[in-house]
C-alpha cells in the first residue's frame, strides 16, 4: 500500500538506451538515470496527470486527463519498443480474455460429443438417412470447433511470444487440441471414436480450468527459452493424445462388452472390433512419438545440463511409459494376452503410468522437471475414481466376455 501511495510500484518509464530496458517509477526518476528534459517529464507527468483527473471529477471534462495520458503512451512507444507490446497484440490479448476462448471451447466440445454419442448409439442398432445425415453435422460441428481451438491456440501463441506448451495450464490445453487432432485423424470413418475423443478432450480442457491451474499468459523461465520447447516439448506431450484417445476406446470397449447380451453381440462386437483396431493404431503412433521424442530430451538435455541421461523422475518415468506400452502393444505375441478384451483392459490402466508422467512427477516428486520442493501433493480423488471404475468395468467386462466371446 505504502509503494503504491508513493508511487513506487508504478513503473511506467523505460529509460533510454538501457541494455537491460529497465522501466522506473516517476518517484525514481533522481537515480535512475534519466537525463535532460526526460527526467524533467518524468517527473512531472503523473502530478499534472492525477491533478487533471482530479479537475476532471469536477468539470466532467476528460480532455486534459487524456492528453496526459496519450503523452505517456507515446513515450512508452518511443523508448521502450523492445518490451511493448503492437497495438494488434493488445488487441488480440483483449479479444482473448473477453472471449475466454478456452473455457467456453470445454462446453461446445461435451455438448457436441453427447449428441455424436446419442446419434452413434442410435446407429448401431438402427441405420437409416436421418442418423446418417445427424453423424455428418454433428461431425462438421466438432471439426469448426477444432478450428476454432486451433485459432484460439495461434492467439496465446502470438500473444506470449512463445510456443503455448510451457506450463501446466498451456499443456493441458496443447494435450487437448493434439487428442482432438489424432481423432480426429482416426475418426475419418468411426463416428463413434470421434464421439469418445471429443469427450474426453472437453474434459482435458475442464481440467485445465480448475483453480490449481494457472491460466495467465507470462514469460519463459530460462531453461525452456530454447528452440527445443518448439521440438521436444511438442512431440512428447502430443504423444500423450494418441495415449489419451487409445485409453477412453479402451474403456469404450469395456462398456460394451459389459452390455453384451445375447440379442445384441453381433452388433456391438462389430463396434468392439473397430474402437480396438483403432486404439491399437493410436497407440502405436503416441509410443513411436514419445520415443522419438525422449531421445529428442537427451540432445536438450546435454545441451541445458550438460548430460544425456541422469535418471531424473520426469526422465525415468517416461523411459517405463515407453516399456509398458512397448509390452501392450506386443502382448498380441503371447497366446495367453491376445484377446481383445485383455487389449483393451490393458490399455485402460497402462494410462495411469502417462499421468504418473505428466502430472505425478510434477507435483508429487522433485526434481529438474518437477514443481514439487519435497512435499507430496495428494494423488486428486478424480484419479482414484477413475482407477476405481476401470476397475469395475474390467470386472463386470470379463464376465460377459467369457460368457459370450472367450472360444
Amino acid at each position: 500500500m505504502f509503494g503504491a501511495l508513493e508511487g513506487n510500484i508504478f513503473k511506467f518509464f523505460p529509460l533510454q538506451n538501457d541494455p537491460n530496458h529497465k522501466w522506473f517509477a516517476s518517484s525514481e526518476v533522481s537515480h535512475a538515470g534519466f537525463k535532460g528534459t526526460d527526467s524533467l517529464y518524468v517527473a512531472k507527468i503523473i502530478p499534472l496527470y492525477a491533478q487533471s483527473v482530479v479537475n476532471a471529477m469536477q468539470t466532467n471534462d476528460y480532455t486534459k486527463a487524456n492528453e496526459f495520458l496519450n503523452s505517456i503512451h507515446k513515450y512508452q512507444r518511443k523508448f521502450g519498443s523492445n518490451v511493448v507490446p503492437t497495438e494488434r497484440k493488445v488487441e488480440l490479448e483483449v479479444f482473448y480474455n473477453k472471449y475466454d476462448i478456452f473455457k467456453k471451447l470445454f462446453l461446445y466440445y461435451m455438448l457436441a460429443s453427447l449428441l455424436l454419442f446419442i446419434v452413434v448409439i442410435i446407429n448401431i442398432f438402427k441405420t437409416n438417412k436421418t442418423v446418417q445425415s445427424l453423424i455428418k453435422i454433428a461431425s462438421g460441428i466438432i471439426v469448426a470447433l477444432f478450428i476454432y481451438h486451433s485459432i484460439g491456440l495461434g492467439i496465446r501463441w502470438y500473444i506470449s511470444g512463445h510456443a503455448p506448451w510451457s506450463n501446466g495450464y498451456e499443456s493441458m490445453i496443447y494435450i487437448s487440441w493434439a487428442t482432438m487432432l489424432f481423432g480426429l485423424f482416426f475418426g475419418r470413418k468411426s463416428a463413434l471414436t470421434l464421439a469418445a475423443t471429443t469427450f474426453v478432450t472437453s474434459m482435458l480442457l475442464m481440467v485445465a480450468h480448475w483453480n490449481w491451474m494457472d491460466p495467465s499468459i507470462g514469460n519463459l523461465v530460462p531453461v525452456l527459452d530454447s528452440y527445443w520447447l518448439m521440438v521436444h516439448v511438442a512431440i512428447i506431450v502430443a504423444s500423450y493424445g494418441p495415449f489419451t484417445i487409445s485409453m477412453i476406446l479402451g474403456m469404450i470397449a469395456l462398456i460394451l462388452y459389459a452390455l453384451t447380451t445375447k440379442n445384441n453381440k453381433k452388433k456391438l462386437k462389430l463396434a468392439i472390433n473397430e474402437v480396438t483396431t483403432i486404439s491399437e493404431m493410436s497407440l502405436t503412433i503416441g509410443l513411436v512419438l514419445l520415443v522419438i521424442g525422449n531421445f529428442l530430451g537427451g540432445i536438450w538435455a546435454n545441451e541445458s545440463w550438460g548430460r544425456y541421461w541422469g535418471w531424473d523422475p520426469k526422465e525415468t518415468w517416461a523411459l517405463i511409459s515407453i516399456m509398458v506400452y512397448s509390452f501392450v502393444l506386443h502382448m498380441r505375441l503371447i497366446p495367453g494376452l491376445k484377446s481383445k478384451y485383455t487389449f483393451n483392459m490393458v490399455t485402460v490402466f497402462a494410462f495411469s503410468t502417462i499421468l504418473m508422467t505428466y502430472l505425478g512427477v510434477n507435483h508429487l516428486l522433485s526434481g529438474l522437471h518437477s514443481y514439487a520442493k519435497g512435499e507430496s501433493a495428494a494423488v486428486p480423488n478424480q484419479i482414484w475414481g477413475w482407477l476405481l471404475i476401470s476397475l469395475i468395468l474390467s470386472i463386470l467386462a470379463y464376465f460377459k466376455y467369457k460368457k459370450y466371446y472367450k472360444k
